[in-house]
Parts: C-alpha cells; sequence; structure tokens
C-alpha cells in the first residue's frame, strides 16, 4: 500500500438549511482531481462526520468515489466510539470501493480506557477488516493521544499500514519511523510542520488546510521531493501562518470559508460550529490572497 503526498481532509458542502449537498461534494473532488494531491479523506474530522447520521454518511461516501480519479487514493473514516461500530463502518467503506480507513480513537469513556483498551481495539478492526487501516491519533478533539509504544506495536499487525498524526509533534514522528517496521507509513495532520515532518521520515500529510489550498500544499511536498530545500522551508513558513490563522483558531468554518474565496464549494458547519465573524474572515482572505489568487469577493 503506497500512501505517500497530500491528502486534504474533506469538508461536508451543507446548504441553508443544513442539508448536505451531494452536487457540491462531487464539483468539489472534479476540481482537486486536477491538482497534484495524492488523493482525499472522506468522512475524517474536518468532514464533521460526528455531526452527520449514518444514512448521510453512506451518502457522502457513496457521492465521493463515483467522481474521485483513479489516480487518486481515496481513504474512509470510519472510526466510531464501539469496536463492533468500527468494524461495520470499515466493512462497508470497503463495501463501497474504499481501499484504505482511517480510524480514529474512542475517546467517550476515557478515563477508564488504558493503552491495552487501545491495543485490543484496533486488532480487532484490523483483523476485521477487508481493506487495511490507518490509525488517527487527533488529541486535539479527542483528548486522546496514541502513545509511541503502543503505536508501535500496532504497527507489527499486517492489516495496520500506518497512522495519521496530528499532534504537530515532529519528535514523534521521528520516534514513529525510527521504531516502526518499513511498511508502515507516518502521515502528519500539522500543516505548520509538513516540511519538517518530512525531513525525519513522515511520507505525506493529511491537512483541512489542503481542502483550501491544495496546489500549495502539494508543492511544499514536491519541493521536498525534488530537493528544493530552501524553497520549500520558505513555502512551509507562509503555510503555518495560514494554518494557525484558517485552522488552528477558526477550525472548520475557517477552512470553509477559505474554500469559497478560492471557488469552492465551502459554505456553512453544522451548529453548534458558529459562522467565522466579518473581522476574521478579513484575515482569512489577506493570507489566503499571499498564497493564491482568491475567487469570490470579501
Amino acid at each position: 500500500m503506497n500512501i505517500n503526498g497530500i491528502f486534504p481532509a474533506l469538508t461536508t458542502p451543507f446548504g441553508s438549511d443544513e442539508s448536505i449537498s451531494l452536487a457540491a461534494v462531487r464539483e468539489n473532488i472534479r476540481r482537486y482531481n486536477d491538482t497534484a494531491i495524492a488523493g482525499f479523506v472522506v468522512l475524517g474530522s474536518t468532514g464533521e462526520s460526528v455531526m452527520l447520521s449514518r444514512e448521510e454518511a453512506d451518502s457522502i461516501l457513496a457521492a465521493s468515489k463515483e467522481v474521485t480519479s483513479p489516480q487518486k487514493l481515496l481513504i474512509a473514516g470510519t472510526g466510531a466510539e464501539s469496536t463492533a461500530e468500527t468494524i461495520a463502518r470499515t466493512k462497508r467503506a470497503a463495501a463501497l470501493g474504499y481501499p484504505v480507513a482511517l480510524v480514529k480513537t474512542p475517546y467517550y469513556y476515557k478515563p477508564a480506557y488504558r493503552a491495552e483498551t487501545y491495543l485490543r481495539h484496533y486488532r480487532a478492526v484490523a483483523d476485521a477488516s477487508p481493506i487495511p487501516i490507518l490509525l488517527y491519533s487527533v488529541p486535539q478533539f479527542t483528548g486522546i493521544t496514541l502513545e509511541t509504544p503502543e503505536i508501535l506495536k500496532l504497527a507489527e499487525h499486517p492489516n495496520i499500514v500506518g497512522i495519521k498524526d496530528s499532534s504537530g509533534n515532529v519528535q514523534r514522528v521521528a520516534e514513529m519511523v525510527a521504531g516502526a517496521p518499513s511498511k508502515f507509513t507516518v502521515l502528519t495532520g500539522g500543516a505548520a510542520v509538513v516540511y519538517p515532518a518530512l525531513t525525519v521520515g513522515a511520507r505525506g500529510a493529511i491537512l483541512a488546510l489542503a481542502a483550501a489550498l491544495p496546489e500549495k500544499c502539494a508543492e511544499v511536498y514536491d519541493l521536498f521531493q525534488r530537493g528544493q530545500h530552501e524553497e520549500a522551508r520558505k513555502l512551509q513558513l507562509l503555510l503555518a501562518q495560514a494554518s494557525k490563522i484558517i485552522v488552528s483558531d477558526l477550525g472548520i468554518p475557517g477552512a470553509k470559508y477559505a474554500m469559497d474565496l478560492r471557488g469552492y464549494h465551502g459554505g456553512v458547519s453544522r451548529l453548534p460550529l458558529l459562522p467565522v465573524s466579518e473581522e476574521k474572515k478579513r484575515a482569512i482572505a489577506d493570507i489566503v490572497s499571499q498564497l493564491h489568487p482568491v475567487a469570490a469577493s470579501v
């Protein structure tokens, strides 16, 4: 399984009544197909997956699969609170033609969870899954960090092929790369650390920022691959600024507004996520315009 490069974490387009627009899902992906990104993550954190019903999630998986270029790798977010539901969602994604699943940590009963909880959960999912799985550690949302010793134990499983680590900690990336089998792919989830993560052995990134700026996120990866390190470093500094303003500070509504500026279907988020203020919209427009021409007026 070759999972290298930059993968946007796709958003879910909603209408003003918060209903899903599958037409907008398809149109966004058709535009992404023409960029240098490696593929897409569907129903990740940026897709507001926790806000969706099972039926809505299935419809997005199906619509995304319909229009994705064969040259792009599709990854389905399938993590749930129970092991049984995670297995069911992963099998559903596999039945729809998804070749890889991204499985976030359960977190709701975190006071009761221990390292053994996650070892048993992920091994059970990997044993039952018809497709390879990526671990997903996203402590800023779940309050749970998969620690390096547990990750390295799980990396020995033949059906666990990598991890998306959203901690932004480059030392953790280096520890995982150094300790895991060569087949195990480490992807960062932080747009602010793509270049340094690549330098210590990460093979790419899954990024919310890439939903709005796929070209520039892919460019920093391509510059690194070509050995143009000074150019990659300079671009990384701009991406770090953009990530702080758009994603870290404003989250999914910020990413969606940046998409609107680029001519993608970003739009509203579901309540209780609140829209971006006019002041913050101007800040987003300023940083987006430094990286790419905007397509909409502010």
